[in-house]
């Protein structure tokens, strides 16, 4: 205040430059007010604010400002009341969509899935019913299914028919008040039901690339009253759209899941049953290696029924073969038994049976499959069972199966079976199915091997034409010798001479019965050598006197040149005819202009080597690929051509080998034969037809050498 006494001066400070200047007066006053003591508090004489009124007592303002202050209110609580009601919407909404994420994932079972969903929907939408379809895109039809109480039931509709039907065509939600004023709704199911719809909502289902896969519908949402019924909201839409998402995600992932499982049980499917053809064709590729090299029905038996009986679980089995005019046989083999013999073959029993006798006659009989169960699953109608042939067989029959074999023209030539199943159950109906497919691949061994029998006795009847041919050819040899000792026994009176003249020509009749034997048995299909201890020294030496006997006169000369004097193993019947046919031929080639036959044996390791040379004008060139073959002549006179033939033969019977070195100065056959310490009769059946002859221009097949024991050579012996 001036001294005037007038008002004082206030300076004016600018808003800005007085609230920063109290401000650092606050930061200044601070450590001052911490550092100075604390002053007890001065309670000051300050009116306290007035109570508040609350608003039930307050008294309305009057006027027209007391009006628009109440309206404003009225507004704010309003607007209150609709923001709890849209956050407990949301919480609501959040709860479901929670609830019915979390119930989705508990199931992949579409049907539970589904059962699932509506019973969740229907009870978060207050709804009295809830369906929901699938949509079949190839049939363009709706299958359902809808929820009535604790029922499920399913109904069928048309995409485009009733109000499902038009969501699923347009994918677009549909909310209808009452139902029967819209035409898109259809009466049909609420007069076969006795139901009364109201209001309905139905929401498309859509996957994740948006496509439409089914529609949810629920009906007559249950109002506030008992009985009463209320309309769908636009909350209850959006909730309805948000759980068909949800839901449409959860179906398609339960069809993945489904289809997945599907593939994968199609793939273990796929897998067995590869698994199962590749045990087949491993078993067949068996069957057929072990069939291919069979010789004999016995074989072919023992190879058939083996890998059934292992292949099917059985502890015997039989193979029966109707053999044409010497009768029908069983091939018996008990595997359980195990391994009968030290080479490792089962021993396989052949049996004499009437047609049709047992379960493996009558499956021949009929043609048709035999199958007789264990005595505790038996119906009484099982195929009758011989006790003639059990008792033959010390078999007593539990459980069988039959399968016929199929011959040409659908005849059957037999039948397959095996013979008390070592499964619980008897045989099954896989191990049914395999013996029909080994039966398949029987049949046709069997029916091969009948023609080759055929075939066989064919054969032996054109060869035994070439045999005696073969005969009539080197009976010119005994023939001679015995026509020869004949004239010498006439020329003289002395009985010592003509004793041993008498022995010689005996010893020639010998020669002609064994060629008689030959005969028969190639006749029966048998072939057999006798394989004896021959010193060489006599042999040789009785062959030497022969010769020179039938060189008497003659421009030839002999040259015996015996390195081995000890003894070999071989028939001296058959190799006296093949070297009886080496020297003749030898004899021949060099004919009137004479020679030198040379005749050498010797050792060759394990071999005896017998070598016959001559010098005559050596053989053809156009027929020697072809020597050995029946009916191959240089074109001399009365030659048959079956000596060479016979020659190679006889060696082949020893397991041997003919070999020959032709030139202008002369032919060398070189004779070799494997030498064994066994004795005796070696003799074999025919089960193969002889090979076929190769053709022209062809080599000759080479027979493999068999590996024999080595055996000491001999010493030198005077006879």
């Amino acid at each position: 205040m001036d001294g005037s006494g007038g008002p004082p001066y206030r300076r004016y400070v600018p808003p800005r430059t007085a609230k920063a200047a109290a401000t650092r007066a606050k930061r200044q006053a601070k450590p001052a007010a911490r550092a100075a003591p604390r002053a007890p508090a001065v309670r000051k004489n300050i009116p306290e604010p007035p109570q508040e009124t609350p608003s039930s007592e307050r008294q309305p303002p009057s006027g027209r400002r007391g009006e628009h202050l109440l309206r404003r209110s009225a507004e704010l609580e309003a607007k209150v009341a609709e923001l709890d009601a849209l956050l407990q919407r949301s919480e609501r909404t959040v709860k479901a969509l929670r609830d019915v994420g979390l119930a989705l994932g508990s199931t992949l079972d579409l049907d539970q899935l589904l059962e699932l969903i509506l019973r969740k929907i229907a009870d978060l939408l207050e709804a009295d019913r809830a369906t929901l379809y699938l949509l079949d895109e190839h049939r363009q039809r709706l299958l359902s299914r809808i929820i009535i109480g604790d029922e499920a039931k399913s109904i069928e509709l048309p995409v485009g028919g009733g109000v499902a039907g038009h969501v699923a065509k347009f994918g677009q939600t549909i909310r209808i008040k009452d139902a029967y004023r819209d035409r898109r709704f259809s009466r049909h199911w609420d007069e076969m039901t006795g139901y009364r719809t109201r209001s309905v909502l139905a929401a498309p289902m859509k996957n994740h690339v948006g496509r439409t896969i089914g529609v949810i519908q629920v009906l007559n949402k249950r109002g506030a009253l008992p009985g009463a019924v209320d309309e769908f909201s636009q909350h209850d839409e959006e909730l309805l759209t948000a759980l068909a998402t949800q839901a449409a995600v959860s179906i398609d992932n339960s069809r993945l899941f489904l289809s997945v499982i599907q593939k994968n049980m199609q793939l273990v499917e796929t897998k067995e049953q590869l698994e199962h053809r590749v045990a087949d064709l491993k078993l067949l590729f068996e069957l057929e290696s072990s069939m291919a090299r069979a010789s004999t029905f016995e074989d072919l038996a023992r190879a058939m029924v083996s890998e059934a009986a292992r292949a099917c679980g059985a502890g015997a089995g039989a193979l029966m073969v109707d053999e044409g005019e010497e009768g029908v046989f069983l091939y018996f083999i008990d595997a359980s038994r195990g391994l009968a013999s030290a080479g490792g073959e089962a021993e396989v029993r052949r049996i004499g049976v009437k047609r049709g006798e047992g379960i493996v006659g009558v499956a021949m009989r009929t043609n048709e499959a035999q199958h007789l169960p264990p005595a505790e699953s038996s119906d009484g109608g099982a195929p009758p069972v011989s006790n003639r042939i059990g008792s033959l067989l010390g078999l007593q029959v539990r459980s069988a199966i039959a399968m016929p074999l199929e011959g040409p023209d659908d005849t059957p030539i037999g039948a397959l079976a095996l013979y008390n199943a070592t499964r619980p159950g008897g045989f099954s109906q896989d191990a049914r199915a395999l013996l029909r497919l080994i039966s398949a691949n029987a049949s046709t061994a069997v029916r091969l091997y009948l023609e080759r029998l055929d075939r066989e006795r064919s054969h032996r009847l054109t060869s035994i034409g070439r045999l005696l041919s073969g005969v009539m050819h080197d009976l010119k040899t005994p023939l001679s010798v015995v026509s020869g000792y004949v004239q010498l026994m006439a020329r003289t009176d002395d009985p010592k001479t003509r004793a041993e003249h008498a022995q010689a020509i005996a010893a020639q009749f010998d020669v002609i019965a064994s060629m008689q034997r030959e005969v028969l048995e190639f006749a029966r299909g048998e072939r057999s050598i006798l394989i004896r201890k021959v010193y060489l020294e006599k042999y040789f030496g009785d062959l030497e006197r022969q010769v020179l006997r039938e060189i008497e006169g003659t421009k030839i000369k002999l040259q015996m040149e015996l390195l081995d004097r000890g003894f070999a193993r071989f028939d001296e019947v058959k190799i006296q005819r093949l070297l009886g046919n080496l020297i003749r031929n030898a004899l021949e080639a060099m004919g009137d202009r004479g020679g030198t036959l040379t005749l050498r044996v010797e050792r060759d390791g394990d071999d005896l080597v017998i070598t016959v040379a001559d010098t005559g004008r050596g053989i053809p060139k156009e027929i020697q690929h072809r020597l050995f073959k029946s009916f191959v002549t240089s074109g001399k006179a009365g030659g048959t051509g079956l000596g060479l033939s016979i020659v190679k033969k006889i060696a082949m019977e020893h397991h041997g080998t003919v070999s020959v070195d032709s030139s202008p100065q002369g032919a060398t056959f070189v004779v070799r034969l494997p030498q064994t310490e066994h004795e005796g009769v070696v003799s074999r059946r025919l089960s193969q037809p002889v090979a076929a002859e190769p053709a022209d221009g062809e080599p000759e097949p080479t027979r493999p050498r068999p590996r024999r024991k080595p055996m000491r050579r001999p010493e030198n012996t005077d006879g």
